[in-house]
């Protein structure tokens, strides 16, 4: 590699490593400015905290990785514009494309660090500061109750609840089917059911069983019922960011079995899924789109080829919001969700690329 990749490959590493280093304190000062009274009215240890933050940092850094990479290209390669540095490459008979290897090299080393990040990192440090935040500074009834939860819990049972609180553990309209060579075995009824964490028994009030046998159906009442199931908790209404906190061939083989078990949360998880893998692809989009914007000299200076960065990278994280909710609450496919602003920001790259060569 010649002196004008190393100059630049550092200047890209340096510039990425400087911009999480500098806004990543700012995020933990603001957080903790906000959350500082919860945390001492709960008394929470400072372990806890310590570890919170750590967790908030990769938690943080993971979620606005677009713009930091974005920002920091666009600051490096405007001050070699502005120095006239880019004209004096170009201008010794370096092409334009041979001048972009530098940063589709330092995009490849950020894109394998955003793939560790999303598949193996982040699922820890969402999981430490999800639990946090809704053991200390929310609560658990923070927590969206199920609603209309039909489950296949294996080959023979199915339940169904019409609602489940999670800070309650307390499920609505409980019900129990269990068939046997496509025919119904049994099924139980109960009006509400109850998760004992002291005992791992499930608590059935009003309960009622059905059997039906070859000499008639059998029936049992109580008003209450306490008993074992062969089904976590977890299986009556995952919490909402539980696809989150998986690494992903954990997360490949959760989504199946949640597909199996006719989970309405699919899309929840599969975007999930989707973003890991497109996240890295976009390092290498906004790699180029921060250079073909930036590598020109502007009247402006520095502050304009910011300002369009600044702008490119929100309205990139919104489009990416945006169809992640989509996807998440309707028939939104996710893996188009998850791509979809890959593709038109590809777009822009390819004719801003194709301009700034000209």
């Amino acid at each position: 590699m010649k002196i004008l990749d190393w100059y630049i490959l550092k200047r890209y590493l340096l510039t990425f490593s400087m911009m999480l280093l500098l806004f990543i304190p700012i995020g933990i000062t603001v957080n903790l400015a906000e959350k500082i009274g919860k945390i001492l009215e709960n008394n929470v240890p400072f372990g806890e905290v310590a570890l919170y933050y750590l967790n908030f940092t990769i938690y943080f850094a993971n979620l606005l990785f677009p713009i930091f990479l974005f920002l920091s290209v666009i600051w490096f390669t405007s001050k070699l514009a502005n120095n006239t540095e880019i004209v004096a490459f170009l201008s010794s008979g370096v092409s334009f494309a041979r001048f972009l290897r530098p940063y589709i090299i330092g995009a490849t080393i950020i894109s394998i660090f955003a793939m560790v990040l999303g598949f193996y990192l982040a699922p820890i440090a969402s999981q430490g500061f999800n639990e946090f935040t809704y053991k200390y500074l929310k609560g658990p009834q923070y927590q969206q109750p199920g609603q209309n939860i039909f489950r296949q819990i294996n080959d023979t049972d199915f339940i169904y609840v019409s609602s489940f609180d999670p800070a309650q553990k307390r499920g609505y309209h409980f019900t129990l089917e269990h068939i046997e060579n496509n025919e119904l075995t049994y099924k139980i009824f109960a009006n509400s059911i109850v998760y004992s964490e002291k005992d791992s028994t499930y608590k059935l009030f009003n309960y009622f069983k059905r059997t039906i046998t070859d000499n008639g159906d059998i029936i049992e009442s109580r008003r209450r019922m306490d008993t074992v199931f062969s089904f976590d908790l977890e299986d009556l209404t995952p919490v909402n960011y539980i696809a989150e906190t998986k690494p992903y061939s954990e997360l490949v083989d959760f989504i199946d079995k949640e597909k199996a078990r006719g989970s309405s949360n699919i899309g929840r998880y599969e975007i999930v899924k989707y973003k890991k893998w497109s996240l890295p692809v976009a390092v290498f989009i906004l790699t180029i789109i921060a250079v073909s914007v930036s590598s020109i000299k502007r009247r402006g200076g520095m502050g304009t080829n910011l300002a369009f960065g600044i702008t490119t990278a929100m309205v990139y994280v919104f489009f990416d919001k945006v169809f992640g909710v989509l996807a998440e609450q309707s028939d939104f496919s996710p893996l188009i969700a998850a791509w979809l602003p890959n593709v038109v920001f590809g777009i822009l790259a390819v004719y801003l690329l194709y301009n700034a060569k000209r």
